[in-house]
């Protein structure tokens, strides 16, 4: 009860300061000359924007069409048209507060005014103007209490009382306040990391002059870039040394030397796979252990396969470097297939090499280069001799593409038309001593 009483005893003694201020502000004549300067800033702040908001639109809009960098910089300026009346209002009333300051030596009125159109205008910037999520959570639940408070006149205490409150964590002391500002600045900080590393990413990503891993490994580096940057000017915002740091360094060092092995090892497995470009985003590739599929990412740790089933697989990037990996599709390079058949045993076969690697050429994924089509005797089998035919194309005979089936196509087709026989099995039983007869004394069976 003590305390409560206390604390009450506080509150009442707020609400009589403020009568008595608001008393003194009655009587004044200096509050009311405030006052009045407050409400005719305002008045002339929207006879201006009225005239200058339609002047503004016609200037910073760009036609429907315009794509260059002035275009999107104009309707960038564009989104704040609405900060016109606070802002001009903000300006008045801090022209009006040097006057009654230099006349009466008093200003308190026309500052709280000044303040509240600051106010107005963070509101406005977080309700109209702000879109991103992230941006709009900060502004609602952090800048606009923030601007409460200042416009009330209190920031300055609540700032004092936080600086002097202290939390100490082992060697490491920092005020309740550079906790406050850290966790401000943190989210700012790792909010334009994100932004940034996103058009980092999308700018290097359209440079079709480098490699795939090259690009890879230029976002990576520039993700690192980035989010340490924004970590160190974090702490040089808290007011944390680095040095402070150096216990909880050796303890992540240990924490790598015995349980987080690994980790480290796919880590710099993955560095070591984009430097030298083995394998990157794109490439089919089959490990040893059987896991084959198209590598659709490349994290720090392991890489992910997409399967033709549509299955996802995640491989670690250690076994791209520890194990046998075969890579279908580095460096765009071509693969080679066949397509086997057969002919009857009263065919030509003299013939049939032109005429099926004539037909196999008219596919429009079958490359002329390294190698035409080439159509090879095989060997002479119980039902009919044996052909292939090799060819090469640009990518994986599976998934989307189904090139030995259309050349199985062709070759059928070619085979009908050139009169060719395709054979198919054929059993011959012979009897040595002829086809038993029946005895006609016997009865039925």
């Amino acid at each position: 009860m003590n305390g409560q009483s206390e604390w009450v005893q506080k509150a009442l003694g707020l609400v009589e300061q403020g009568k008595e201020l608001a008393l003194t502000w009655l009587v004044s004549p200096a509050a009311w000359s405030q006052f009045g300067l407050l409400v005719l800033a305002y008045l002339a702040a929207l006879v201006i924007t009225r005239r200058l908001r339609p002047v503004a639109m016609r200037l910073l809009t760009p036609s429907a069409d315009s794509a260059h960098i002035l275009a999107k910089l104009r309707r960038f300026g564009l989104l704040f048209v609405p900060l016109l009346l606070p802002l001009i209002a903000y300006v008045l009333t801090g022209i009006g507060e040097s006057v009654t300051r230099s006349l009466f030596g008093s200003g308190a009125v026309i500052a709280f005014g000044k303040r509240l159109f600051l106010f107005l205008a963070a509101r406005i910037l977080v309700r109209e103007i702000i879109t991103e999520p992230f941006l709009k959570m900060l502004g609602k639940y952090i800048l606009i209490p923030v601007m409460a408070i200042y416009t009330l006149g209190l920031l300055d205490p609540a700032i004092a009382k936080l600086s002097a409150t202290m939390i100490n964590i082992g060697n490491i002391s920092f005020s309740v306040m550079s906790l406050v500002r850290g966790v401000i600045a943190g989210s700012l900080l790792f909010w334009f990391g994100r932004w940034s590393n996103d058009q980092s990413a999308a700018y290097i990503g359209k440079n079709e002059e480098m490699r795939p891993a090259t690009r890879t490994l230029a976002i990576k580096t520039a993700e690192i870039l980035i989010f340490g940057i924004a970590f160190l000017l974090l702490m040089n915002i808290m007011g944390i040394s680095l040095t402070s740091l150096a216990v909880l360094g050796g303890a992540i060092g240990v924490g790598l030397g015995f349980g987080l092995q690994k980790i480290a090892s796919n880590f710099i497995s993955g560095v070591i796979l984009l430097l030298e470009g083995q394998a990157t985003v794109g490439d089919f590739v089959e490990l040893d252990g059987g896991e084959a599929g198209t590598i659709v990412k490349m994290t720090a740790r392991a890489a992910v396969l997409e399967t033709f089933d549509g299955r996802w697989v995640v491989v670690p990037n250690e076994d791209f470097i520890t194990t046998r990996v075969v890579n279908y599709s580095d460096s765009g390079s071509a693969n080679r297939y066949e397509a086997p058949f057969s002919v009857s045993y009263d065919t030509d076969i003299n013939l049939v090499p032109a005429i099926i690697e004539k037909a196999v050429a008219t596919h429009p994924d079958v490359l002329d280069a390294p190698y035409p089509p080439d159509c090879e005797l095989r060997g002479f089998g119980d039902s009919g001799i044996d052909f292939a035919v090799e060819f090469w194309v640009n990518g994986l005979d599976d998934g989307p593409n189904k090139y030995s089936s259309d050349v199985l196509f062709l070759i059928w087709n070619a085979l009908k038309d050139a009169g060719i026989e395709i054979p198919y099995p054929h059993r011959v039983v012979e009897f040595k001593n002829g086809l038993p007869t029946a005895d006609p004394k016997a009865g039925p069976v």
